[in-house]
């Protein structure tokens, strides 16, 4: 592959490793080596079976660095005989180029590389540039990015600004950029009771009928009512269960889940508090035992507007005639890990077909994300 890469060959040759979480699938390899010819210093930083690249054009622990960040890993492609293509073809149809990660992001990593790779050759900046990309992003995040921030931090390499990839356009290239994002918590909640005969519910004690309790409460309540940046916190039971096949027999077990996506009014740790307190008065009001395991995906975080939001909106707006609006919605991301590293937004393709079967993106809107992160790269290094 030529240096500089054209952004779409580039996807097209990354959708055709199957780098399903955590295989690396060829990706990252093919990156590291196109990177290195490019002068990039590049660092594999694998952890716990996790491919992981780490890539620096510039000196070392310079004050101006501005960082990218994505990953190359993607979900399963589900029943293959249901894609219309190879779902690691990398065919381009219909101005289409088609495959698993199309969208969701080898096409926002094929981006940002072809970007940086390009400025750094055209017009080196008195800085450096950092790439940190992940194998890791789709599946449980624990050995991805957190490794390479882990690595970075070990190391003395670090970015003041990050941009991360992902697709956060709705409608047009362009229309939304990612200043935060809400925090994610999951719980199990499991209620032991006494089993026995459905005839004689006051000789058994029903876990059921606690948790059932316990879960109506819970969802009736109204968390907050959205804060600045932020929309209102929501709560979703998303599971209960015995697997009692019997229509006679009152279970001695029954579990639920649950997932809260919470805004900046609230903390993991005191939704597990209410979690748990919620549960301990069913508790005392049933005598069914209500235990509560918690687990923390992700706080809530904001960059809030300000300079890096701003030139990064005005970087877009130049290159599309969009005014981003600045948002906090979807589910979580890496940049949930970065946020506490320096300052980070989102912005990358309208993410219309991430996940689906026949994924894809517009061949257009690729060549014009290189071209709108090459501006905010130029944009940056340009500041006094």
């Amino acid at each position: 592959m030529t240096v500089p890469p054209d952004p779409v060959e580039l996807t097209a040759a990354l959708v055709r490793c199957p780098s399903v979480t955590p295989a690396e699938g060829g990706a990252l390899a093919l990156l590291q080596e196109l990177l290195t010819a490019a002068g990039f210093a590049c660092t594999r930083v694998d952890r716990a079976g996790v491919p992981n690249l780490f890539a620096r054009w510039g000196p070392k622990g310079h004050a101006r660095t501005f960082g990218f960040n994505g990953h190359t890993d993607v979900v399963p492609v589900g029943d293959a005989a249901a894609w219309m293509v190879e779902p690691f073809g990398g065919v381009i149809r219909d101005g289409r180029l088609w495959g698993r990660g199309a969208c969701d992001m080898k096409s926002g990593v094929a981006a940002f590389v072809t970007a940086a790779v390009r400025f750094v050759t055209e017009t080196p900046p008195d800085g450096a540039v950092i790439l940190t990309i992940t194998g890791d992003e789709e599946g449980p995040s624990t050995d991805g990015t957190v490794a390479l921030l882990d690595w970075m931090e070990a190391e003395g390499e670090r970015m003041a600004v990050c941009v991360v990839g992902e697709p956060t356009s709705r409608e047009a290239l362009g229309d939304t950029l990612k200043i935060g994002r809400r925090g994610s918590l999951s719980a199990w909640i499991a209620a032991t009771g006494r089993q026995g005969h459905s005839a004689y519910p006051d000789r058994a004690l029903n876990p059921l009928t606690a948790l059932v309790r316990l879960c109506d409460r819970l969802a009736g309540v109204e968390l907050d009512l959205g804060t600045e940046h932020f929309d209102r916190s929501t709560l979703a039971i998303t599971s209960i269960d015995t697997g009692n096949a019997a229509t006679n027999v009152i279970p001695a077990r029954a579990t639920a889940t649950l997932n809260i996506r919470f805004n900046d009014a609230h903390t993991g740790a005191g939704l597990t508090r209410w979690l748990k307190d919620q549960a301990a008065r069913v508790t005392e009001e049933t005598g069914v035992a209500l235990d509560v395991a918690v687990k923390i995906s992700g706080e809530s975080f904001l960059t809030p507007p300000g300079p890096f939001p701003d030139l990064v909106a005005r970087a877009v707006a130049a290159e599309t005639n969009l005014t981003p609006v600045f948002s906090t919605s979807g589910g979580t991301s890496d940049a949930r890990f970065i946020r506490a590293h320096c300052p980070v937004v989102e912005f990358g393709l309208v993410g219309d077909t991430m996940h689906q079967v026949d994924e894809s993106a517009d061949v257009a809107q690729i060549a014009r994300l290189e071209a709108i992160y090459r501006r905010m790269l130029g944009d940056w290094f340009a500041q006094g």
